[in-house]
């Protein structure tokens, strides 16, 4: 499902539409997005053509050219559209020749009133205009399959002879390199631009690179770490879903000391650093190559070729079993996408055709650092959050690299921002009464979905939102930045000058909601993430192979500047007066109805949709929320994630239903807000450290305990 909508509205709408098949093509309420009943890969594949041809739509002008949704890879099992048109066929008799009598489902029962010859007559020759429509239609879809198969072919033809790479290690190419990490020198091996992918479509940005301490090649311990036990950190270098480059260990930070990857291997973490493809590669035959669900395909094909090779062996250092993801932003989001899905099964036909090693792709821990993540209801919650804001300061798309003296922010724009963020203006613009209008509409749509997650705090009391927007979730959201206050007012820290913020007795007991909105002030406007007009560096992300930007909500699809769609509401009362209608209609007006009706659908299956919105099942992949919990996959047993209590880059809700929802499947999360940081992460590394070093050490004793205990046991056996 594109979006989740609350149960109640679903079973109405489905109702609905049942009732219209019932009708035999008069009624065209199916929604655009209902839930499937199954979730194999075949109804996951024609969730989108079935939607196309079931949508009442008419186009705008648009300069979108005709093309289908497939994704960015070329594995036909995920991409070969499957032919409809059964599905619009009403129940016939076999028997019956064209032009003679009537289909069983429509003979009138004795208690109906007879029908005169000119009736019958009328009768006839309506069915077999039906009949007739009925096969263009079904050559229509025929010829649209036909269509995006040729394109599909075309794609893979494209790429067939793609150069194949080896992706096992060669433990013998290798550097030695010794850094200075805040003062203390590292030693360690570098196994460098090892392409991890058998076929890769983009090999520079399928490679990763592996660090180990040199004091594990030597027998050495490091923080109590050997060789075996080495936890493996796996920083990520994604930014506003742009391709990632690879973390190299660094001797200085954006703050200051040792980068992520130094520090790492200055505790004795054995560092794999994996390039990724982003939303911006395009190859130079032209297709795009690095949109969803490319960036968490690559991130678990690092992993797999990690665990593949020290299996074997060639690898000489690390334990697989406490590989450790992180990273900041869009990076945050992917670090926890690696964490929520391994081994989930959506993934596998991308990791097979990229050709990726055929091993476990589960992590022990995930770090994620303001995660822009759940992008199909990050809209709802923003306006949750910022629907008092009346300006935002976006002064324009995100930028590929940081600010340098080559390449100055614009004039008026806010300095120091990380990454491929979206620049940030001094000067805010109005937000419009249409604009407030829609930031209403979507706040008062969060409430619905969090309802619907069903979450708990620690007391078991259930975590929603009235109509108006306040509850226990509300309060628990301010409880996050309270308790951040404490904590600076506890290290010594200055709260006094925060307007928004009530302190007694050296204790954080009241935050004003609507004063820290007005002092942080938005960033983005309305919406934040799913443009109208598809230009949001998420519209980009969600893109295909040849198109490069599409919607991933209803809501933005149905107030879409390029495709207008009705409203699901209004298509539920379409329904319900078309049902009216046709059951007070007498014999003859029923197949004026459903002829009528197929000629207003068969125009409107002129527009293929799949153009402006994207794949629902790669929409789901895109979501760590849409796997936790769920018992085919295994998600990470040990989470942190952060937020800066000055980030407005997404809502604080984002990340706190994420470690809510971790937490109600008993997952161990440490979750906070940071006070004094925006939207930025590896702030904290003694503290990021401090963290990874507890929770594998009480692994490591828990599996030499469990280790000792088989042994004797073991030992039993054989007495």
């Amino acid at each position: 499902m594109l979006l989740n909508i609350c149960n109640s509205k679903t079973k109405k709408v489905l109702a609905a539409a049942v009732f219209a098949s019932l009708l035999q093509g008069v009624v065209i309420a199916t929604p655009v997005f209902a839930e499937a009943v199954a979730t194999s890969e075949t109804t996951a594949s024609q969730e989108t053509s079935t939607s196309e041809a079931t949508v009442t739509q008419v186009p705008k002008q648009s300069k979108a050219k005709a093309a289908d949704n497939t994704v960015a890879l070329p594995d036909t099992t995920e991409q070969n559209e499957i032919d409809h048109s059964a599905e619009f066929k009403p129940v016939q008799n076999e028997f019956l020749k064209e032009g003679e009598g009537i289909p069983g489902s429509e003979v009138p029962y004795q208690n109906e009133r007879s029908l005169s010859n000119e009736e019958w007559k009328a009768i006839d020759s309506l069915e077999k205009d039906i009949r007739i429509l009925q096969r263009e239609r079904e050559e229509f879809f025929k010829n649209r399959a036909k269509e995006k198969e040729e394109k599909e072919k075309a794609f893979t033809n494209a790429f067939k002879n793609r150069q194949e790479y080896s992706i096992v290690f060669n433990p013998d190419d290798y550097s030695t390199k010794t850094m200075d990490a805040n003062g203390e020198p590292v030693t360690f091996r570098a196994y460098e631009h090892l392409v991890y992918v058998k076929k890769p479509y983009d090999p520079e940005s399928q490679m990763l690179s592996i660090f180990i301490p040199e004091a594990y090649l030597k027998g050495g311990t490091i923080n109590g770490f050997t060789a075996e036990t080495a936890p493996i950190f796996m920083p990520n270098g994604v930014g506003g879903y742009m391709p990632g480059q690879i973390v190299e260990p660094r001797e200085e930070s954006r703050h200051g000391g040792a980068n992520a990857a130094l520090y790492a291997l200055s505790n004795g973490y054995v560092v794999v650093s994996p390039a990724i493809r982003g939303r911006s590669l395009k190859h130079e035959n032209g297709y795009e190559t690095g949109k969803a669900p490319a960036l968490i395909v690559d991130y678990k094909a690092a992993v797999r070729f990690v665990r593949f090779n020290r299996k074997a062996g060639r690898i000489p250092a690390g334990d697989t079993e406490k590989i450790i993801s992180s990273g900041t932003s869009a990076g945050g989001a992917l670090s926890a996408l690696l964490g929520a899905t391994g081994n989930a099964k959506d993934y596998v036909p991308y990791l097979k055709e990229a050709g990726a090693a055929k091993e476990r792709d589960d992590i022990f821990a995930s770090m994620a650092y303001c995660p822009i993540t759940n992008l199909e209801n990050a809209d709802m919650a923003y306006e949750w959050m910022f629907h008092n804001a009346n300006e935002y300061y976006n002064a324009g798309p995100a930028r590929r690299v940081p600010p340098t003296a080559n390449s100055a922010s614009p004039v008026g724009a806010v300095q120091d921002r990380p990454a491929n963020a979206p620049v940030e203006a001094a000067k805010g613009t109005a937000i419009t009464p249409e604009q407030k209008e829609i930031s209403a509409e979507l706040k008062e749509k969060f409430t619905e979905y969090l309802n619907d997650l069903n979450l708990r705090d620690s007391l078991g009391n259930r975590l929603n939102l009235a109509p108006d927007g306040y509850g226990l979730f509300r309060e628990y959201i301010e409880s996050l930045y309270l308790e951040a206050a404490q904590n600076a007012i506890d290290t010594g820290e200055d709260v006094s000058k925060t307007s928004w913020l009530t302190v007694s007795d050296g204790t954080a007991v009241h935050m004003d909601f609507d004063k820290y909105v007005a002092t942080v002030k938005r960033l983005k406007g309305v919406p934040a993430f799913d443009a109208f007009d598809m230009t949001s560096g998420e519209n980009n992300e969600f893109g295909t192979y040849d198109i490069p930007n599409k919607h991933f909500t209803r809501y933005a699809l149905e107030h879409s500047q390029l495709v207008t769609v009705p409203k699901e509401e209004e298509e539920k009362e379409i329904a319900e007066e078309k049902a009216r209608q046709y059951n007070l209609a007498s014999p003859v007006e029923k197949r004026q109805l459903r002829k009528a009706n197929l000629e207003e659908q068969m125009e409107k299956d002129k527009l293929d949709l799949s153009q402006y919105m994207a794949n629902g099942r790669v929409i789901k992949m895109m979501n760590p929320m849409r796997y936790i919990g769920n018992p085919d996959v295994q998600t990470a047993p040990h989470w942190r994630i952060r937020h800066g209590v000055l980030d407005r880059d997404t809502a604080l809700a984002i990340p706190a239903m994420l470690a809510v929802k971790l937490k109600n499947n008993d997952k161990a999360v440490d979750f906070k807000v940071a006070w004094g940081y925006g939207h930025a992460g590896d702030y904290d590394l003694p503290e990021l450290f401090a963290w990874t070093d507890r929770i594998c050490k009480i692994k490591d004793k828990a599996d030499a305990i469990l280790k000792e205990e088989q042994k004797k046991a073991k030992a039993k056996e054989q007495e």
